[in-house]
C-alpha cells in the first residue's frame, strides 16, 4: 500500500512529530508538508532533528493528489481552513488534531462535505474509524484522562472523579509565551484553568457515550461529575494523570477489569507496578496502573502528549481508517535514559 500523505500546518510540535512518523512509515509516501510563513525553507531548517532525514522543502501550494490530508493548525484554524476549501477536498481524508470538531452540537457530530467527524479515540471508537472519512483527534489531556477511566465508565461506575494532571511544555505549543519559556519552566510548577479546562467536554462526551451504552451522538451525561485540575510541569513533554474515584471494587478486581477492556488494544497497557513518564516519553503508548485506598480507586494513567496524545495517534487513526495494523510506523523506543 502507497498511502499519499499531506499535512498543513508543519512547522510546530506537532507537525514535527507527525513528519518524523511519517517519513518512517513503510506505508506512506508524505507528498507535501505546508506551511505560509516557511514556504521554500527545508524541513530540517524548523526541524532540526530532520537532518539527514529529508531534503524536503516546506510547500506554498495544497495539491489534491493525496489520499489523506492532516491539519496539524491552531484551534479555530481548522474550521476555517475546510470551510475556505470546500470541495476542492472533496473524496480526501481528513485527521483533524485541533479540537474543532471534536463537540457534538444539538447532539449531532460536526461534518465536512457531508461527512461525519468520528472522534479518534481508538480504544473508544475503533469499529466507527476503519469506515470513517473524518476524524477528529482527541486532546491530550483527554486521551490521558478517557484512557484511565474507560473501563469504569463501561462498568457503569463513575459518579464523581477527581482528576490531577501535570503536562510539559509541549502541550503549550512552539510559540513562547511567560509560562512556557525556559527560565520561567525550570524548577517551577503552576495549576492552571482549574476545572475549567477546554479537553472536560470531550471526555465528558465519550463517558457518557460508554457509561450509558448509547451512541456517540448522545447529550452530555449529567450523572457523571468531573473535577479537573491541570498543571504544568518542568519537563517538555509527557502527561501524568491521577484520578480518584469511589468504587466497590477490589483492587484485584479492579485491575481485572482494565485488564479485559483493554486486552486488545496494542498501546494501552495495565501495569501491576507503579508507572513513571519515561516508561512512554517517545511512545505511543499509554501506561495504567491502579491503586484502592480505603473505598477510594486511584487510576495512574500516562502518555507522551505529542504522540499518543496527538501525531502518533493520529497516525494510528490513519493505520486503521487505511485497513492497517494500528502499530505500523508507530513501534517506537521510549527515551529512558
Amino acid at each position: 500500500m502507497n498511502i499519499k500523505v499531506g499535512i498543513i500546518g508543519g512547522a510546530g510540535y506537532t507537525g514535527g512529530e507527525l513528519i518524523r512518523i511519517l517519513l518512517n512509515h513503510a506505508e506512506v509516501s508524505l507528498q507535501f508538508v505546508h506551511s505560509k510563513s516557511n514556504a521554500g525553507k527545508l524541513l530540517s531548517s524548523v526541524h532540526h532533528d530532520l537532518v539527514g532525514e529529508t531534503d524536503m522543502e516546506f510547500a506554498e501550494d495544497i495539491s489534491t493528489k493525496i489520499d489523506v490530508l492532516f491539519l496539524c493548525v491552531g484551534h479555530g484554524d481548522a474550521k476555517t481552513f475546510l470551510a475556505e476549501l470546500g470541495d476542492f477536498l472533496k473524496g480526501i481524508n481528513i485527521i483533524d488534531l485541533s479540537q474543532d470538531y471534536r463537540l457534538h452540537t444539538n447532539q449531532q457530530r460536526p461534518t465536512f462535505n457531508n461527512q461525519p467527524f468520528i472522534y479518534g479515540l481508538p480504544e473508544l471508537n475503533k469499529e466507527q474509524i476503519k469506515t470513517a472519512k473524518n476524524i477528529a483527534n482527541p486532546g491530550c489531556f483527554a486521551t490521558a484522562i478517557q484512557l484511565g477511566l474507560l473501563p469504569l465508565a463501561q462498568a457503569g461506575l463513575l459518579t464523581n472523579i477527581h482528576t490531577t494532571g501535570i503536562t510539559g511544555s509541549t502541550g503549550a505549543g512552539q510559540g513562547l509565551s511567560p509560562t512556557s519559556h525556559f527560565s520561567w519552566r525550570a524548577n517551577n510548577i503552576q495549576a492552571y484553568k482549574t476545572l475549567q479546562h477546554q479537553h472536560i467536554k470531550e471526555i465528558m462526551q465519550s463517558l457518557y457515550q460508554l457509561q450509558n451504552h448509547t451512541t456517540e451522538d448522545a447529550a452530555p451525561n449529567e450523572g457523571i461529575d468531573l473535577y479537573f485540575v491541570p498543571w504544568r510541569g518542568d519537563f517538555t513533554r509527557g502527561i501524568y494523570i491521577s484520578s480518584t474515584i469511589d468504587c466497590n471494587l477490589s483492587p484485584e478486581e479492579a485491575t481485572s477489569l482494565y485488564k479485559t477492556f483493554y486486552i486488545d488494544q496494542p498501546f494501552t497497557h495495565v501495569s501491576d507496578t507503579m508507572i513513571d513518564l519515561k516508561q512512554v516519553v517517545n511512545t505511543n503508548k499509554c501506561l495504567i496502573h491502579i491503586e484502592k485506598i480505603g473505598d477510594k480507586l486511584v487510576v495512574h494513567s500516562t502518555i507522551d502528549n505529542l504522540l499518543k496524545g496527538a501525531s502518533g495517534q493520529a497516525v494510528q487513526n490513519m493505520n486503521l481508517m487505511f485497513g492497517l495494523e494500528e502499530s505500523v510506523g508507530l513501534k517506537l523506543k521510549a527515551n529512558y535514559f
